[in-house]
């Protein structure tokens, strides 16, 4: 029971279980209850002299005691938030391998391909609802970090409990081991991934069909979320398998979730529709399209029908704006290029480069989304044009970290006198202008994804479709602080997260049940949900519920 994290209690043992235990000589004497064991880790917690040293406190406490670390972290989320996911995972993922930590989860290496389905039999949790698996190609705005991205799928699973309830031991931590095209990986001793360039085409395909096949063959009702990969295997992987499996993937989609709900959120303070609006999307990459995609289906939905609802979406890449005369376009933007011929009239310098502030000019957008890690990209100019166009401009600079983001809030608010909707990709703090304080939304997927999971996993959907996700933006929309204080922010407080999860949740299972997509879904989804919602509480020692009973 000691070492076994789900069901030690350390020193909250009671005088009678340590007795029926036979461990009364391997704890000192005296009998904590669970407030004074997280008062205590948190005065430890204290004296660490920095955020990393905090975050490998955190992971050695959950190694040993999954209740005390998420009731340590619930109590305090504020400041323990960033300690386990952004932004001091990505220093993590960085140092990982020099962090020397042994987390609860599966190593999938290329070298080992043969053996994959033993592999995945090794894990010994015989009940697993949810697993996040990543490359580590893109981990965060970070890049490729090999295995240090384990740290991303670790994060992420520790918020679907903290947020969504999912008890700890139906999540499954992977990391897919392919290789790593970083250098300084490749060339560091301490190193513990493969030391290999990347694999990629086909045999990157055929070991990830092999771990989808293995995986779903062990957990057959298991919701896979794929997480951090590369902008070239992101999408297809995606296209791939969502009609295969229960799976999403959260840049994509659960970013366009939230992104969305934000400006649900700004419309309905307006009392606009989505499909009046005229759109910028400065950044074309898999999130930047992703978004794009659950517009439309927002558009969709009041009426407009597709080619329409593009017609109103200009998205722009590094060769500036999507249109049908660019060459050597790629399969993301070409579904959203502008046909050349709508541009007539347009001042441009170049019809092969049309920039962000020319399309600006021209289209006079009512919301402004960036997603092209290019600092400062939204500029006093370009921001000036828009706001004289528009009475409250929506502009969302979303790129991580904030030496990335395409403006400052603080400046936004400057250049639009106080009328611009904002929120960011990065935490910002709040902005005071002309005798207002405005808090700074961030538009941050655990919105989104732990309620999603909650949701798929008590209706027992066997998939995920866009749809889903704009149930859960209408939901989210609806909780933000703006709807009731005109200088509020655009997504609610991170105590109102769990709440929200729930409402997602229950959206979300009902929209899979109405529509036919759960093989045998509950008699009463509302109270299976809050049966299945877990809270980091001592119990009696016993089993955890099955998800899947």
């Amino acid at each position: 029971m000691l070492t076994h994290p789900f069901l030690n209690k350390g020193s909250a043992f009671t005088r009678e279980e340590r007795k029926q235990l036979g461990c009364e000589a391997l704890l000192p004497h005296r009998v904590l209850d669970l407030k004074e064991q997280v008062e205590q880790h948190y005065v430890h917690l204290q004296q660490l002299p920095n955020d990393l040293m905090k975050y490998r406190f955190l992971m050695e406490l959950r190694q040993h005691n999954e209740v005390l670390f998420f009731r340590l972290v619930w109590e305090h989320l504020e400041e323990m938030l960033p300690c386990i996911y952004t932004p001091v995972v990505g220093e993590a993922a960085k140092q990982y391998s020099a962090l020397c930590m042994s987390p609860r989860g599966l190593f999938l290496s290329y070298p080992d391909r043969e053996r994959m389905e033993m592999m995945i039999k090794s894990f010994p949790q015989e009940e697993v609802a949810v697993a996040v698996v990543t490359d580590g190609e893109r981990i965060l705005g970070l890049g490729d970090l090999g295995c240090g991205g384990m740290t991303i799928s670790i994060g992420k699973l520790a918020l679907y409990t903290l947020f969504g309830g999912i008890h700890p031991s139906w999540t499954l931590p992977i990391y897919i081991d392919v290789g790593t095209n970083n250098q300084t990986l490749l060339e560091d001793p301490q190193y513990l991934g493969w030391k290999h360039p990347r694999i990629t085409g086909k045999p990157y395909e055929a070991f990830i069909e092999q771990f989808v096949c293995a995986l779903t063959k062990r957990y057959p009702h298991v919701l896979l979320q794929w997480e951090d990969f590369s902008k070239s295997n992101a999408t297809p992987l995606l296209n791939h398998y969502q009609d295969q499996l229960c799976c999403f993937n959260d840049d994509i989609q659960g970013t366009a979730g939230v992104v969305v709900a934000g400006i649900l959120a700004a419309l309905q303070r307006m009392n606009q529709k989505m499909q009046q609006q005229r759109i910028v999307l400065f950044g074309a990459g898999s999130a930047g399209i992703g978004i794009a995609d659950l517009l439309v289906q927002a558009m969709r939905e009041e009426g407009t029908d597709e080619e329409e609802a593009k017609k109103k979406i200009f998205v722009l890449g590094r060769e500036g704006l999507a249109h049908t005369h660019v060459e050597r376009m790629d399969e993301l933007k070409k579904r959203f290029a502008q046909k050349y011929e709508q541009l007539k009239g347009w001042e441009i310098n170049s019809p092969n480069h049309i920039t962000l502030s020319e399309v600006v000019r021209h289209v006079h957008p009512t919301i402004l989304i960036g997603t092209s890690t290019v600092s400062g990209a939204f500029t006093q100019e370009i921001v000036s044009e828009m706001k004289r166009h528009v009475e409250r401009p929506i502009i969302f600079p979303l790129s991580n970290p904030i030496s990335k983001s395409e403006a400052h809030p603080q400046q936004l608010m400057e250049w639009t006198e106080g009328q611009a909707l904002v929120a960011t990709g990065s935490p910002f703090p709040s902005v005071s202008y002309a005798g207002h304080i405005y808090p700074i939304g961030q538009c941050n997927n655990m919105f989104v994804f732990p309620g999603m999971g909650l949701g798929v996993i008590a209706s027992r959907a066997t998939k995920v479709t866009n749809a889903m996700f704009l149930r859960a933006a209408q939901v989210l929309s609806r909780f933000a602080p703006l709807l009731k204080d005109p200088h509020g922010a655009l997504f609610p407080t991170l105590s109102q997260v769990r709440k929200v999860s729930y409402a997602i949740a229950v959206a979300v299972g009902k929209y899979a049940i109405d529509h036919g997509m759960c093989a045998s879904p509950p008699h009463d989804l509302e109270g299976t949900i809050e049966q299945m919602m877990w809270e980091p509480q001592y119990s009696p020692l016993q089993p955890a519920l099955s998800p899947t009973s």
